[in-house]
């Protein structure tokens, strides 16, 4: 059955950008350190050749890239990536893309986007059918946020670099009212980096 994972990169802190995030600078400032795992190494990610990592992280990248069937973010962050150029790093992932307001010319590439304006349950109904046995994972901290108050979100997988940012976008803020309680299921010590996996109990 297809389970719905957030799978981000952090700061020690909580946060998955630094301030001042914007398509010049897409991590804000310091915000380069929380993705500097995927560029650690000289060894070639499967999936997609600009990854450049340790043997450690390659596994774990290219392990969590062969269990995703779909993905969902959120407007903003397609935004300030610009689409990924029509061309998400996993090109051939469809990506769900949480929205208000459908783009006129969104650019065109090797990666199907769908626009869903009807909330984030459609957007989770919708991926999973299309992942099919496979992992639907959430990149954003506000479809994570909102998957999380809503019950939709089965596990984390979170990436947590060596770093203290202090301010920018925090992942765990409006996440509602109750605890969520969690499972350990995995450390793994990699290149600047701690790879924890969590799954959520309910």
């Amino acid at each position: 059955m297809s389970k719905v994972i957030l799978n981000i990169s952090m700061s020690l802190d909580g946060f998955i950008t630094g301030t001042n995030d914007s398509p010049e600078l897409p991590l804000g400032n310091n915000g380069d350190t929380l993705q500097a795992w995927m560029f650690s190494g000289k060894i070639t990610s499967k999936t997609n050749s600009f990854f450049k990592l340790s043997d450690v992280d390659k596994e774990v990248f290219d392990r969590a890239a062969k269990k995703t069937g779909a993905m969902i973010v959120g407007k903003r962050t397609y935004d300030i990536v610009n689409g990924w150029g029509g061309s998400h790093p996993l090109e051939h992932v469809p990506v769900f893309v949480l929205t208000h307001q459908i783009p006129n010319n969104p650019p065109r590439g090797k990666t199907p986007f769908t626009f869903i304006t009807d909330g984030v349950e459609q957007a989770v109904k919708e991926a999973k059918q299309v992942a099919g046995a496979k992992d639907v994972s959430v990149g954003t901290a506000n479809v994570a946020q909102q998957c999380i108050e809503l019950g939709l979100l089965d596990g984390l997988d979170l990436h947590i670099a060596p770093i203290l940012l202090g301010n920018g976008i925090r992942l765990f803020d409006h996440i509602g009212q109750g605890s969520v309680a969690l499972e350990s299921t995995e450390v793994i010590d990699g290149t600047g980096v701690i790879h924890v996996k969590y799954d959520i109990l309910k």
